[in-house]
């Protein structure tokens, strides 16, 4: 990408410090979990100081997605049987759907925003699930499949005229809405949304998979390999809306893993209605007070 001119870095820099910081439980429990000695005892009393976020992680711990065979009434329950990282991942989902804008002034539909960002980010889980046992982790999948467009919900809040021309080329011209907001703004979606990410102190791997998961300038990697599936399959399948319609000569974005045959691909993954009805589900939830 070529160099940012300063008054482009300027702007850039003032829309990404106006998005809301995450509660200041969740901001703990990012700090703690950079240090790998952290114990999980202090990361649920964390959580569990946070009624809010606690009643959330419960409430989806105890709904049809994970079929639990006992009703769990803690958050340290909760890591019993599902682990560490999966809370961890449930407690900052849910800060990320709390602070997106109802509304913005370049016309991008936020629900239907995020009901792609979910299925996307179910669908990178379930292919870490099935394709890269041992090489990525399907909890982090699932978080860089919710966060991976944040950035747009940056440029539809704050650079909303230049964000409605970049979606009006994508639309009407037939140009990748990433590639669309490079020739608009003179960056895409994916790296505002890694500069945000790299405010809410989200680890190194994570920022540079949303960074570059429209780069083909990448190495590949088991997580950016799901994710970028994940999102063809959102996209053809037409789970939401990411502001990018699907284009019927687009090539499967990781075939070294995944093979040529997207379909083939989503047969594998079973009933994506049972993902969109679980993803609309954790939306309710999320926007819960």
């Amino acid at each position: 990408m070529a160099q940012l001119s300063l008054e482009l870095e300027r702007k850039l820099g003032i829309a990404v410090e106006r998005m809301p910081a995450f509660p200041k439980s969740v901001q703990k429990i990012l700090e703690m979990t950079r240090n790998i000695n952290c114990l999980p005892k202090d990361l649920v009393g964390v959580i569990e100081k946070d009624p809010v976020m606690t009643m959330k992680v419960l409430k989806v711990i105890n709904s049809a997605y994970y079929s639990l065979p006992n009703k769990i009434t803690s958050v340290n329950q909760s890591v019993v049987y599902l682990g560490l990282n999966t809370v961890k991942n449930l407690a900052l989902a849910f800060a990320a759907v709390g602070i997106l804008p109802r509304m913005n002034a370049a016309g991008f539909d936020i629900q239907r925003y995020l009901l792609h960002s979910l299925t996307t980010a179910a669908i990178a889980r379930q292919l870490a699930s099935q394709y890269a046992k041992g090489e990525a982790d399907p909890g982090d999948c699932y978080i860089a499949g919710l966060l991976h467009d944040f950035g747009k919900v940056v440029l539809a809040q704050y650079l909303a005229p230049e964000f409605r021309e970049a979606l009006e080329l994508t639309y009407q011209g037939g140009m990748s809405l990433h590639q669309a907001e490079r020739q608009v703004i003179g960056v895409d979606h994916g790296f505002i949304g890694a500069k945000l990410a790299e405010r809410w102190q989200f680890p190194p791997h994570l920022v540079d998979v949303i960074r570059m998961h429209h780069s083909e300038e990448h190495e590949p990697d088991a997580m950016m390999d799901c994710l970028r599936v994940a999102n063809q399959i959102s996209r053809m399948r037409e789970l939401g809306d990411a502001g990018h319609p699907w284009r019927n000569d687009e090539a499967c974005a990781a075939p070294a893993r995944f093979g040529d045959d997207l379909e083939q691909v989503v047969l594998s993954l079973g009933d994506l209605q049972k993902i969109v009805a679980d993803a609309n589900a954790f939306a309710q939830v999320g926007a819960e007070r």
